[in-house]
Protein backbone atom coordinates (compact mmCIF):
# COMPACT_ATOMS: atom_id res chain seq x y z
CA UNK A 1 0.00 0.00 0.00
CA UNK A 2 1.42 3.39 -0.99
CA UNK A 3 1.75 5.77 1.97
CA UNK A 4 -0.51 8.80 1.74
CA UNK A 5 1.54 11.92 1.07
CA UNK A 6 0.78 15.10 2.94
CA UNK A 7 -0.48 18.03 0.96
CA UNK A 8 2.49 20.00 2.29
CA UNK A 9 5.75 18.08 2.55
CA UNK A 10 7.49 18.83 5.85
CA UNK A 11 11.23 19.21 5.62
CA UNK A 12 12.34 17.69 8.93
CA UNK A 13 15.91 16.65 9.56
CA UNK A 14 14.95 14.95 12.81
CA UNK A 15 11.81 12.83 13.19
CA UNK A 16 11.70 11.62 16.77
CA UNK A 17 8.86 9.21 16.01
CA UNK A 18 11.25 7.05 13.96
CA UNK A 19 12.48 5.50 17.22
CA UNK A 20 8.93 4.60 18.33
CA UNK A 21 7.82 2.67 15.26
CA UNK A 22 7.84 -0.83 16.78
CA UNK A 23 8.13 -2.63 20.10
CA UNK A 24 11.61 -3.80 19.14
CA UNK A 25 12.72 -0.29 18.26
CA UNK A 26 11.29 1.14 21.48
CA UNK A 27 13.07 -1.52 23.52
CA UNK A 28 16.35 -0.84 21.73
CA UNK A 29 16.45 2.83 22.76
CA UNK A 30 14.77 2.53 26.16
CA UNK A 31 16.53 4.72 28.71
CA UNK A 32 15.19 3.23 31.94
CA UNK A 33 15.03 -0.50 32.55
CA UNK A 34 13.42 -2.48 35.34
CA UNK A 35 14.58 -5.93 36.34
CA UNK A 36 13.51 -8.31 39.12
CA UNK A 37 16.96 -8.22 40.72
CA UNK A 38 16.41 -4.61 41.82
CA UNK A 39 13.13 -5.43 43.59
CA UNK A 40 12.76 -6.23 47.31
CA UNK A 41 9.62 -7.93 48.63
CA UNK A 42 8.43 -6.89 52.13
CA UNK A 43 7.09 -9.70 54.33
CA UNK A 44 5.15 -9.48 57.60
CA UNK A 45 6.19 -12.37 59.85
CA UNK A 46 3.99 -13.37 62.77
CA UNK A 47 4.05 -16.08 65.39
CA UNK A 48 2.41 -19.48 65.02
CA UNK A 49 2.49 -22.11 62.31
CA UNK A 50 0.61 -22.42 59.04
CA UNK A 51 -0.59 -18.80 59.29
CA UNK A 52 -1.36 -17.00 56.05
CA UNK A 53 -3.75 -14.17 56.90
CA UNK A 54 -4.53 -11.56 54.25
CA UNK A 55 -4.25 -7.92 55.28
CA UNK A 56 -7.70 -6.38 54.62
CA UNK A 57 -6.35 -3.08 53.27
CA UNK A 58 -3.60 -4.70 51.18
CA UNK A 59 -5.01 -7.32 48.80
CA UNK A 60 -2.43 -9.99 48.03
CA UNK A 61 -0.34 -9.20 51.13
CA UNK A 62 -0.38 -11.56 54.11
CA UNK A 63 0.72 -11.92 57.70
CA UNK A 64 2.86 -15.06 57.51
CA UNK A 65 4.16 -17.45 60.13
CA UNK A 66 7.81 -18.41 59.75
CA UNK A 67 7.05 -21.59 57.77
CA UNK A 68 4.79 -19.66 55.40
CA UNK A 69 7.40 -16.93 55.03
CA UNK A 70 9.87 -19.58 53.88
CA UNK A 71 7.30 -20.75 51.32
CA UNK A 72 6.74 -17.16 50.16
CA UNK A 73 10.47 -16.71 49.66
CA UNK A 74 10.58 -19.85 47.53
CA UNK A 75 7.72 -18.50 45.41
CA UNK A 76 9.38 -15.13 45.08
CA UNK A 77 12.64 -16.71 43.95
CA UNK A 78 10.74 -18.71 41.33
CA UNK A 79 9.44 -15.38 40.04
CA UNK A 80 12.95 -13.91 40.00
CA UNK A 81 12.84 -11.89 43.23
CA UNK A 82 15.85 -12.72 45.38
CA UNK A 83 15.62 -10.13 48.16
CA UNK A 84 13.13 -9.75 51.02
CA UNK A 85 12.57 -7.22 53.81
CA UNK A 86 11.21 -8.67 57.06
CA UNK A 87 8.89 -6.99 59.57
CA UNK A 88 8.04 -8.72 62.85
CA UNK A 89 4.60 -9.10 64.41
CA UNK A 90 5.06 -10.45 67.95
CA UNK A 91 2.22 -11.65 70.12
CA UNK A 92 3.72 -9.88 73.12
CA UNK A 93 4.25 -6.12 73.21
CA UNK A 94 5.46 -3.87 76.00
CA UNK A 95 6.50 -0.27 76.63
CA UNK A 96 10.13 -0.82 75.64
CA UNK A 97 9.52 -3.10 72.64
CA UNK A 98 11.71 -5.79 74.20
CA UNK A 99 10.61 -8.45 71.71
CA UNK A 100 12.53 -6.53 69.03
CA UNK A 101 15.80 -8.06 70.26
CA UNK A 102 14.45 -11.45 71.31
CA UNK A 103 16.48 -14.15 69.54
CA UNK A 104 13.32 -16.25 69.17
CA UNK A 105 11.05 -13.47 67.91
CA UNK A 106 9.44 -13.77 64.45
CA UNK A 107 12.09 -11.80 62.52
CA UNK A 108 15.09 -13.58 64.00
CA UNK A 109 13.41 -16.96 63.61
CA UNK A 110 12.46 -16.17 60.02
CA UNK A 111 15.99 -15.04 59.14
CA UNK A 112 17.42 -18.35 60.33
CA UNK A 113 14.72 -20.41 58.58
CA UNK A 114 15.03 -18.53 55.28
CA UNK A 115 18.82 -18.78 55.30
CA UNK A 116 18.63 -22.52 55.97
CA UNK A 117 16.17 -23.08 53.13
CA UNK A 118 17.63 -20.55 50.69
CA UNK A 119 21.14 -19.38 51.63
CA UNK A 120 21.50 -17.10 48.61
CA UNK A 121 18.34 -15.10 49.35
CA UNK A 122 19.28 -11.60 50.47
CA UNK A 123 17.55 -10.95 53.78
CA UNK A 124 16.98 -7.37 54.97
CA UNK A 125 15.46 -6.74 58.40
CA UNK A 126 13.54 -3.68 59.50
CA UNK A 127 14.95 -2.23 62.73
CA UNK A 128 12.35 -0.21 64.62
CA UNK A 129 10.27 -0.52 67.78
CA UNK A 130 6.83 0.48 66.48
CA UNK A 131 5.76 -3.11 65.78
CA UNK A 132 6.90 -4.16 69.27
CA UNK A 133 5.69 -1.39 71.62
CA UNK A 134 2.28 -1.48 73.24
CA UNK A 135 1.91 2.27 72.57
CA UNK A 136 2.80 1.94 68.86
CA UNK A 137 5.56 4.54 68.82
CA UNK A 138 8.99 4.03 67.26
CA UNK A 139 10.92 4.37 70.51
CA UNK A 140 11.04 4.65 74.27
CA UNK A 141 8.46 7.14 75.52
CA UNK A 142 8.52 9.41 78.57
CA UNK A 143 5.14 11.07 78.89
CA UNK A 144 4.47 11.92 75.25
CA UNK A 145 8.11 12.47 74.29
CA UNK A 146 10.07 9.89 72.31
CA UNK A 147 13.52 9.65 73.87
CA UNK A 148 16.20 9.63 71.18
CA UNK A 149 19.24 8.16 72.94
CA UNK A 150 17.38 5.54 75.00
CA UNK A 151 15.68 4.41 71.80
CA UNK A 152 19.01 4.12 69.98
CA UNK A 153 20.23 1.73 72.67
CA UNK A 154 17.26 -0.57 71.99
CA UNK A 155 17.68 -0.29 68.23
CA UNK A 156 21.32 -1.37 68.55
CA UNK A 157 20.25 -4.48 70.50
CA UNK A 158 17.68 -5.33 67.81
CA UNK A 159 20.10 -4.82 64.93
CA UNK A 160 22.78 -6.98 66.55
CA UNK A 161 20.24 -9.75 67.16
CA UNK A 162 19.23 -9.65 63.48
CA UNK A 163 22.86 -9.85 62.35
CA UNK A 164 23.48 -12.73 64.76
CA UNK A 165 20.53 -14.58 63.19
CA UNK A 166 22.12 -14.15 59.74
CA UNK A 167 20.61 -11.00 58.24
CA UNK A 168 22.58 -9.61 55.30
CA UNK A 169 21.32 -6.05 55.79
CA UNK A 170 19.79 -4.29 58.77
CA UNK A 171 17.52 -1.36 57.97
CA UNK A 172 16.84 1.14 60.76
CA UNK A 173 13.54 2.87 60.01
CA UNK A 174 13.01 4.82 63.24
CA UNK A 175 14.55 8.18 62.24
CA UNK A 176 16.33 8.68 65.57
CA UNK A 177 19.47 10.81 65.39
CA UNK A 178 22.74 8.90 65.56
CA UNK A 179 21.33 5.41 65.25
CA UNK A 180 23.28 4.48 62.10
CA UNK A 181 26.63 5.25 63.72
CA UNK A 182 25.69 3.42 66.91
CA UNK A 183 24.53 0.35 64.99
CA UNK A 184 27.64 0.35 62.78
CA UNK A 185 29.91 0.53 65.82
CA UNK A 186 28.06 -2.27 67.62
CA UNK A 187 28.03 -4.56 64.58
CA UNK A 188 31.74 -4.08 63.97
CA UNK A 189 32.59 -4.55 67.64
CA UNK A 190 30.74 -7.88 67.72
CA UNK A 191 32.26 -9.30 64.55
CA UNK A 192 29.41 -8.45 62.15
CA UNK A 193 31.44 -6.06 60.01
CA UNK A 194 30.04 -7.64 56.83
CA UNK A 195 26.43 -6.88 57.79
CA UNK A 196 25.37 -3.89 55.72
CA UNK A 197 23.15 -1.00 56.83
CA UNK A 198 20.31 0.30 54.66
CA UNK A 199 19.17 3.42 56.44
CA UNK A 200 15.71 4.87 56.07
CA UNK A 201 17.58 8.13 55.65
CA UNK A 202 14.72 10.35 54.46
CA UNK A 203 11.53 8.92 55.89
CA UNK A 204 8.64 11.34 55.70
CA UNK A 205 5.69 11.66 58.09
CA UNK A 206 3.29 10.45 55.43
CA UNK A 207 -0.42 9.74 55.07
CA UNK A 208 0.48 6.74 52.90
CA UNK A 209 1.45 4.39 55.77
CA UNK A 210 -2.07 3.53 56.90
CA UNK A 211 -2.36 0.01 55.43
CA UNK A 212 1.07 -0.92 56.85
CA UNK A 213 -0.15 0.01 60.32
CA UNK A 214 -3.16 -2.20 59.67
CA UNK A 215 -0.84 -5.08 58.77
CA UNK A 216 1.56 -4.55 61.68
CA UNK A 217 -0.93 -3.29 64.29
CA UNK A 218 1.49 -0.42 64.87
CA UNK A 219 -0.67 2.71 64.83
CA UNK A 220 0.32 5.08 67.68
CA UNK A 221 -2.03 4.97 70.65
CA UNK A 222 -1.55 8.73 71.12
CA UNK A 223 0.05 11.61 69.26
CA UNK A 224 1.83 11.13 65.95
CA UNK A 225 5.33 10.76 64.52
CA UNK A 226 6.02 14.32 63.45
CA UNK A 227 8.77 14.76 66.05
CA UNK A 228 11.07 12.34 64.23
CA UNK A 229 9.75 11.60 60.73
CA UNK A 230 10.35 14.33 58.17
CA UNK A 231 8.03 17.16 57.19
CA UNK A 232 6.68 16.41 53.67
CA UNK A 233 7.41 20.02 52.67
CA UNK A 234 11.19 19.64 53.08
CA UNK A 235 13.64 18.47 50.42
CA UNK A 236 16.92 20.17 51.36
CA UNK A 237 16.59 18.67 54.84
CA UNK A 238 16.56 15.23 53.24
CA UNK A 239 20.02 15.87 51.85
CA UNK A 240 21.27 16.67 55.35
CA UNK A 241 19.70 13.49 56.72
CA UNK A 242 21.24 11.39 53.96
CA UNK A 243 24.65 13.02 54.35
CA UNK A 244 24.66 12.34 58.08
CA UNK A 245 23.73 8.67 57.62
CA UNK A 246 26.46 8.20 55.01
CA UNK A 247 29.00 9.78 57.34
CA UNK A 248 27.86 7.41 60.12
CA UNK A 249 28.37 4.33 57.95
CA UNK A 250 25.21 3.63 55.95
CA UNK A 251 25.89 1.43 52.92
CA UNK A 252 22.54 2.15 51.22
CA UNK A 253 20.23 5.11 51.77
CA UNK A 254 16.46 5.00 51.38
CA UNK A 255 13.71 7.49 50.63
CA UNK A 256 10.22 6.64 51.86
CA UNK A 257 7.54 6.94 50.43
CA UNK A 258 8.50 6.81 46.76
CA UNK A 259 6.05 8.40 44.32
CA UNK A 260 5.28 11.64 46.23
CA UNK A 261 9.05 12.11 46.71
CA UNK A 262 10.48 11.38 43.26
CA UNK A 263 12.18 14.77 43.38
CA UNK A 264 13.93 13.79 46.61
CA UNK A 265 15.07 10.48 45.13
CA UNK A 266 16.55 12.33 42.16
CA UNK A 267 18.28 14.95 44.32
CA UNK A 268 19.75 12.33 46.65
CA UNK A 269 21.06 10.23 43.77
CA UNK A 270 22.46 13.25 41.91
CA UNK A 271 24.08 14.69 45.03
CA UNK A 272 25.68 11.62 46.55
CA UNK A 273 25.80 8.95 43.82
CA UNK A 274 25.25 6.41 46.61
CA UNK A 275 23.28 3.16 46.34
CA UNK A 276 19.75 4.51 46.70
CA UNK A 277 16.59 2.65 47.63
CA UNK A 278 12.99 3.82 47.48
CA UNK A 279 10.08 2.26 49.35
CA UNK A 280 6.85 2.06 47.33
CA UNK A 281 4.77 1.99 50.48
CA UNK A 282 1.53 0.33 51.52
CA UNK A 283 -0.77 3.26 50.71
CA UNK A 284 0.71 3.64 47.23
CA UNK A 285 0.17 -0.08 46.63
CA UNK A 286 -3.35 -0.08 48.11
CA UNK A 287 -4.47 2.83 45.91
CA UNK A 288 -3.47 1.01 42.74
CA UNK A 289 -5.17 -2.17 43.96
CA UNK A 290 -8.38 -0.32 44.81
CA UNK A 291 -8.50 1.51 41.49
CA UNK A 292 -7.84 -1.72 39.60
CA UNK A 293 -10.56 -3.58 41.48
CA UNK A 294 -13.00 -0.85 40.50
CA UNK A 295 -11.98 -1.16 36.87
CA UNK A 296 -10.62 2.37 36.77
CA UNK A 297 -7.06 1.52 35.66
CA UNK A 298 -5.13 -1.22 33.91
CA UNK A 299 -3.29 -2.55 36.96
CA UNK A 300 -0.39 -4.17 35.15
CA UNK A 301 0.38 -1.05 33.13
CA UNK A 302 -0.07 1.26 36.13
CA UNK A 303 2.18 -0.92 38.27
CA UNK A 304 4.99 -1.01 35.72
CA UNK A 305 4.64 2.69 34.94
CA UNK A 306 4.85 3.54 38.64
CA UNK A 307 7.91 1.37 39.27
CA UNK A 308 9.57 2.68 36.11
CA UNK A 309 9.02 6.24 37.35
CA UNK A 310 10.70 5.40 40.66
CA UNK A 311 13.61 3.82 38.82
CA UNK A 312 13.85 6.75 36.40
CA UNK A 313 14.08 9.16 39.32
CA UNK A 314 17.28 7.42 40.41
CA UNK A 315 16.39 4.49 42.66
CA UNK A 316 18.73 1.52 42.32
CA UNK A 317 16.57 -0.60 44.64
CA UNK A 318 12.77 -0.59 44.86
CA UNK A 319 11.02 -2.06 47.88
CA UNK A 320 7.49 -2.90 46.80
CA UNK A 321 4.61 -5.20 47.63
CA UNK A 322 4.27 -5.56 43.87
CA UNK A 323 7.69 -7.26 43.60
CA UNK A 324 6.40 -10.69 42.60
CA UNK A 325 3.72 -9.38 40.23
CA UNK A 326 6.21 -6.99 38.64
CA UNK A 327 8.82 -9.72 38.21
CA UNK A 328 6.27 -11.95 36.44
CA UNK A 329 5.25 -9.05 34.21
CA UNK A 330 8.88 -8.37 33.32
CA UNK A 331 9.70 -12.00 32.54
Amino acid sequence: MTPTRAATTLKLTRRLRRLRTSATMRALVRETRLSPDMLVLPLFVCEGEGVRREVPSMPGVFNLSVDEAVNEVAGARADGVNSVLLFGLPDRKDASGSAAHDADAPVQSAVRAIKRASPSTLVVTDVCLCEYTDHGHCGIVAGEEILNDATVDELVRAAVSHAAAGADIVAPSDMMDGRVGAIRHALDERGFENAAIMSYAAKYCSAFYGPFRDAAASAPKFGDRRSHQMDPANAREALREVEQDIEEGADIVMIKPAVPYLDVIARVKDTFGYPTAAYHVSGEYAMLKAAARNGWIDERRAMLETLTGIRRAGADIIITYYAREAARALA
